[in-house]
């Protein structure tokens, strides 16, 4: 049984979009406008939501804060408890580097 894909990296990409890559190569950019309420809320500042980074235990988006989303449904693969979830905007996989002659 294969593991569930997990956050490696993000990027701010400007107001409430990130870029996120996962362990299995997709690579997704989500727009998070709209998509940050209740607890969430305390992210949604143009101070504090750039400051998203990968928690390296759980594999998944984080800000200082504490709030976290759940990576299966940064993923996809899962709906969000919330009716609010980030819109997707891209998404693609990263391809292997083709081996060398050397190689």
């Amino acid at each position: 049984m294969s593991r569930p894909a997990r956050v490696t990296s993000v990027e701010h990409l400007g107001a409430r979009l990130l870029r996120l890559v996962f362990t299995d190569g997709l690579v997704r950019e989500l727009d998070f406008d709209g998509a940050l309420p209740g607890i969430l809320a305390q992210v949604d500042t143009d101070e504090m939501f750039p400051t998203a980074h990968v928690d390296p235990v759980a594999g998944t988006l984080t800000w200082a804060t504490g709030a976290d989303f759940d990576p299966d449904v940064l993923h996809g693969e899962e709906a969000a408890a919330s009716a609010l979830q980030p819109k997707l905007v891209s998404e693609y996989r990263l391809q292997e580097a083709a081996p060398s002659a050397e190689s």
